[in-house]
């Protein structure tokens, strides 16, 4: 494992390496200039790896800082890499010239403009909530016509989205008027600390509607004890391998597999009569949902790569990384996510939240 590790980091750094050579062989004049260039892009590397590894041993602001100024930079390197990759492949292939890429000012402008303008749509495009509507008629016996359900994953608060986002978020959940709430995990980012210190715990119990949720890997990342603390702390209920009872659906709330002895669903999910629906953070091993006679189960986890083309990525390691799924009479959703993990951009991806009615079936026959 560790020797994985090390391999992996071997390959970023390389990465890197390549990726500011070709900084510093593109920028023109001397090698005052262009030791400036790649020497900020390896500075800001060093703020976004800060924001991460310091952020026990810094002051709040200052983490808050380093995460604005810092995280941006995995986006820039990654198109920039992407450029230099294609570019190099070009002049291979003798589309381009070989002098294309040393010390041409018009191309490193060039470069950096186009990288930079995707990076601010993309921000842009983070602020930028869908919400998707999904309906479901059921013959189960619900206590009312018609329930409706917010579904939200992957809020990530703490340091990158914060006290004055989540408090958006819980305006356009109860602007819904749901009858009941559900997070599909990693409501936490990476430490619950901030969270604490920043009582965001008071938002959420501005919600309008009954809550639940479920842990993701990120609950564990920054702790499960200090999550579920945060939690309940929240007004939030949180399912572990338990079920929970709401006027005729049975809400299903799965561990994380970060826990490695969580039960097989179906040894507490068989037995249920009413309209089930399955929190599960990561969408791993779908059938189970199938074997175990789930009605609907929400997902979240992938964030579909948050920006393309980690999205090729994400799609090809999942059965399905975004979206309406079904399986069988199992019906699914994969969410990308309401939040975000570090840089606060979404290219190629969406931020979302779901809002699921589920009907009964003679209500709908009725209203025919």
């Amino acid at each position: 494992m560790r020797a994985a590790f090390l391999f992996i980091l071997l390959i970023f750094f390389g990465l890197v390496a390549y990726a500011a050579w070709h900084l510093w062989r593109i920028t023109p004049g001397g090698w005052g200039a262009k030791s400036l260039v790649a020497g900020l892009f390896l500075l800001w590397m060093v703020a976004a790896f800060s924001s991460m590894l310091l952020r026990s041993r810094l002051p709040y602001p200052a983490v808050v800082a380093l995460y604005e100024v810092g995280q941006p930079w995995l986006i820039f390197f990654a198109y920039l890499l992407i450029v230099f990759v294609l570019a190099d492949v070009a002049v291979l292939c003798r589309i381009l010239p070989k002098t294309i890429l040393n010390g041409n000012l018009a191309a490193m402008l060039s470069i950096i403009g186009v990288v930079a303008m995707v990076m601010v749509a993309g921000g842009f495009h983070y602020k930028h909530k869908y919400r998707e509507e999904l309906s479901i008629a059921t013959e189960k016996p619900l206590e009312q016509q018609c329930i409706k359900v917010v579904l939200a994953s992957d809020l990530h608060i703490g340091y990158s989205n914060r006290k004055a986002e989540l408090a958006r978020w819980v305006d356009m959940i109860n602007a819904e008027h749901p009858d009941l709430v559900l997070f599909g995990g990693d409501i936490v980012d990476i430490a619950a600390k901030p969270l604490f210190d920043g009582n965001y715990a008071q938002e959420f119990r501005r919600l309008e509607a009954p809550a639940y949720a479920v842990m993701g890997n990120h609950e564990y990342i920054a702790g499960a004890e200090d999550s579920e603390r945060f939690l309940a702390d929240a007004g939030i209920t949180l399912l572990k391998d338990s079920v929970a009872h709401f006027k005729g659906i049975d809400i299903i709330g799965r561990d994380d597999r970060s826990n490695p002895s969580r039960p097989a669903l179906w040894e507490y999910a068989s037995s249920l009569n009413g309209f089930t629906i399955l929190l599960d953070h990561q969408p791993s091993h779908l059938e189970e949902a199938l074997d175990a006679g789930i009605d609907f189960q929400f997902s979240g986890h992938t964030h579909r790569g948050q920006a393309w083309p980690i999205s090729w990525i994400t799609d090809a390691i999942f059965e399905k990384s975004w979206g309406p799924y079904q399986k069988g009479s199992t019906q699914y959703y994969i969410s990308s996510g309401l939040g975000i993990w570090g840089p606060k951009i979404r290219i190629g991806t969406r931020s979302e939240y779901l809002v699921l009615q589920i009907f009964r079936a003679d209500a709908v026959v009725a209203g025919d």
